[in-house]
């Protein structure tokens, strides 16, 4: 969908009543979207009295989908439905689902297909901050970078780039310094967000 300009970061609705949930999904959103603005809302009278219109996705629990279908069946498009299990998206034909109740690295990868699908290429979003823009990273450190989100140790890494085990450390700890992230989980978003990894690699 398109965003208007004058909004400034568009938003993202987040609506569920389990507050831990909520602040979870609320940071790996922020980590895969960080052009986004991330509100929660603890009800479906909560976000009502939001200007519900002004978000561009609705991050919505199964059980708020199912008690105000017409509303959000009308906003189809914009809709993502939280579900605990993968059968419970057979309730929903049409909307996009997102099973919460799995581990964090398939979460992540679950999240960034759903962005690479809606806007493949930052298709439809503003431009990232220049900040967020610039090459922070050395190609080593880009290759190094790209084959620890592929899953691979660093032994594996030493051997494939043919350097030493230690320069493979050295070269990880540079990455996440530089970086200022503290996760594999975190790079993964990282590398695939600035198009240095192919999603269905990892």
């Amino acid at each position: 969908m398109e965003y208007p300009i004058t909004q400034g970061r568009p938003k993202i609705a987040l609506v569920d009543a389990n507050t831990l949930a909520t602040l979870g999904l609320k940071h790996i959103l922020q980590n895969v979207m960080p052009i986004m603005t991330v509100d929660t809302f603890g009800s479906f009278a909560e976000l009502k009295a939001n200007h519900p219109d002004s978000y561009a996705h609705y991050f919505v629990s199964l059980d708020i989908v199912l008690q105000e279908r017409q509303f959000f069946q009308e906003r189809l498009r914009k809709t993502i439905v939280l579900t605990l299990q993968l059968e419970d998206t057979s309730q929903l034909s049409g909307f996009h689902s997102l099973c919460i109740n799995q581990p964090e690295q398939q979460l992540i990868r679950q999240l960034l297909m759903l962005e690479q699908h809606a806007h493949a290429g930052g298709k439809n979003l503003p431009p990232m901050p220049k900040a967020l823009q610039q090459k922070i990273l050395s190609d080593r450190e880009i290759e190094v970078m790209s084959l620890i989100v592929q899953g691979y140790i660093n032994k594996e890494i030493a051997d494939k780039l043919n350097i030493g085990l230690a320069t493979v450390i050295t070269h990880r700890k540079n990455i996440m310094d530089k970086l200022g992230i503290k996760s594999v989980s975190a790079l993964t978003i990282y590398a695939v967000m600035h198009g240095y990894v192919d999603i269905n690699k990892i």
